[in-house]
C-alpha cells in the first residue's frame, strides 16, 4: 500500500508541481488512511488492500476523522487527499470503483492569498535586474510578465515563442479547458520579454526547433516546480516575509487593477475566469475595450504614459 502512495506523491510533485509542505501533508493524510484500512482488515481477518476499500468504509473513515475534532480545513484536506488518491488509482487501472465517489467534502470558506502591495511588487520585480546572467534576464521577464498579465503559472510556463506579440503588446494564453484569450501587457513588460528573447534565450536554448518561451538551464521548458523555486529565491532576496506564491502575483494583479478603477468584468476577462465561459451574466468585451481598461488601471502601465 505504501508503494501506491509513493507513486501518487511522485505524480503530484513531478506532474502537478505541489510544494514540499503539501506533499508532506498528503503523505501524512494517506498514511493515516492506510492505517485505518489495515485496522479494518485486521478485524475481518483480511489482507489490507486499496482494491477492497469501499464507499461504506470511506464514510466510516470520514466519521472517525470528524470525531477527532480536526479543524474544518484539515478535515477538508484529508478528504481531498483521499479523493485525489483514488482518482489517481482509477486512472492507473489499479481499482475499478472509486470509494470516494459522491462522498461530500466538508464545506470550507475559500481563502484567497493575501495580495502584496505595489511597493512590494516593485521590490520583487527589481531583484533579477541586479544580475546580468541569461537566467536572471529570463527571471525578470517571467516575473514582469506574470504581474503584467495576471496569468496562471501553468499558463506562463506553457507559453511558446509565437504566443508573444511584442509589437502589439499582447500575450496569448491558453487557460482551463484550453480556452484561448489575448491579454494586453504594458510596454515595459513587452520590452523586457523582448530583451530576454533576443539576448538571453539564445544563450540558453539547445535545439533550434525548441518552441518554449521560458527555458531551464538544460534548454528545456521550465516546469512549475522550477518557477516556484525561482520565485521563492527572489521573494527572500526582496525581504518579503509573506509566503509569496505564483498565485499571489495573480491575485495582486487583480486587486491592483480593481483598485486602479478597472471594472470587475474586464478583470475577469483578463484573468480568463471560468464564469466568463460558463455563464452569460457578463457581456462580451472586445480587445479594444479591454486594452483601454488595462492601460487606465494597471499601475505599471501608467508609468509608461
Amino acid at each position: 500500500m505504501k508503494e501506491e502512495i509513493k507513486r501518487f506523491l511522485t505524480y503530484l510533485s513531478v506532474e502537478k508541481g505541489f510544494s514540499e509542505n503539501t506533499l508532506a501533508a498528503y503523505q501524512n493524510d494517506l498514511s493515516q488512511l492506510a492505517a485505518f484500512i489495515e485496522e479494518e482488515a485486521t478485524k475481518s481477518s483480511k489482507d489490507p488492500s486499496w482494491t477492497e476499500f469501499n464507499r461504506q468504509q470511506m464514510l466510516t473513515y470520514q466519521l472517525k476523522l470528524k470525531e477527532r475534532n480536526y479543524a474544518a480545513t484539515t478535515l477538508a484536506r484529508k478528504i481531498a487527499a483521499a479523493k485525489s488518491f483514488f482518482k489517481f488509482l482509477m486512472s492507473e487501472g489499479k481499482i475499478t470503483e472509486n470509494p470516494t465517489q459522491n462522498v461530500a467534502s466538508p464545506a470550507v470558506g475559500r481563502l484567497l492569498p493575501k495580495p502584496i502591495s505595489l511597493k512590494q511588487v516593485r521590490l520583487l520585480l527589481d531583484q533579477p535586474a541586479k544580475q546580468s546572467t541569461p537566467e536572471a534576464k529570463r527571471d525578470r521577464a517571467m516575473l514582469e510578465l506574470l504581474y503584467a498579465s495576471g496569468m496562471r503559472v501553468s499558463e506562463l510556463i506553457s507559453l511558446n515563442l509565437d504566443d508573444m506579440d511584442i509589437e502589439g503588446g499582447f500575450v496569448r494564453c491558453f487557460g482551463k479547458g484550453n480556452k484561448e484569450r489575448m491579454v494586453p501587457i504594458y510596454r515595459q513588460a513587452a520590452i523586457i520579454v523582448d530583451e530576454y528573447i533576443k539576448e538571453a534565450r539564445t544563450q540558453i536554448v539547445r535545439r533550434d526547433d525548441e518552441k518554449a518561451l521560458f527555458l531551464n538551464r538544460r534548454g528545456e521548458r521550465l516546469t512549475r516546480q522550477g518557477f516556484w523555486q525561482i520565485l521563492k529565491g527572489y521573494a527572500k532576496a526582496a525581504g518579503l516575509d509573506e509566503e509569496i506564491t505564483p498565485h499571489t502575483l495573480r491575485h495582486s494583479f487583480a486587486t491592483h487593477m480593481l483598485s486602479g478603477g478597472a471594472d470587475l468584468r474586464s478583470v475577469q476577462e483578463l484573468l480568463g475566469h471560468a464564469n466568463i465561459s460558463t455563464t452569460q451574466v457578463y457581456t462580451h468585451l472586445t480587445s479594444d475595450h479591454v486594452r483601454r481598461t488595462y492601460e487606465k488601471s494597471h499601475p505599471r502601465a501608467k508609468l509608461n504614459r
